[in-house]
């Protein structure tokens, strides 16, 4: 079965880390656009951090610069996105998806990713999401 399963989540005090892994099962992660995603209550799905197999480009939204790393580990095919410094609008259900790079209409690039295939109607492989609750 192809498919992509995160894991986690969790609840955590404003200022603490967390470290959300995500593990393809069924195909490699090679030639594919790894992106994490987010939706919070009443709110739109946007991407978080994204990065693309093969020249490791990465993009990140800018309210986690600095404070959210992605890095792809291609020999254990997981994505892994450390959170630090995590506030209380972190608070989401972070889904992983993967999506194949090479497209009819052109390659996939980490920002592309972020921005574009933010809902599994738009193609990849999608998580089942984790929930992520930063409070005191």
């Amino acid at each position: 079965q192809l498919q992509v399963v995160e894991s986690g989540g969790g609840l955590v005090q404003p200022g603490g880390s967390l470290t959300l892994s995500c593990a393809a099962s069924g195909f490699t992660l090679d030639y594919y656009a790894i992106g994490w995603f987010r939706q919070a209550p009443g709110k739109e799905r946007e991407g978080v951090s994204c990065i693309t197999s093969g020249d490791n480009l990465i993009y990140y939204e800018d309210s986690v610069k600095g404070r959210f790393t992605i890095a792809l580990d291609n020999a254990k095919n997981t994505v892994e996105l450390q959170m630090n410094s995590l506030k209380p609008e972190d608070t989401a259900v972070y889904y992983c998806a993967a999506v194949y790079r090479m497209r009819r209409d052109g390659i996939v690039t980490a920002q592309g990713m972020c921005a574009h295939f933010t809902d599994p109607g738009k193609g990849g492989y999608w998580g089942q999401g984790s929930q992520v609750t930063v409070s005191s």
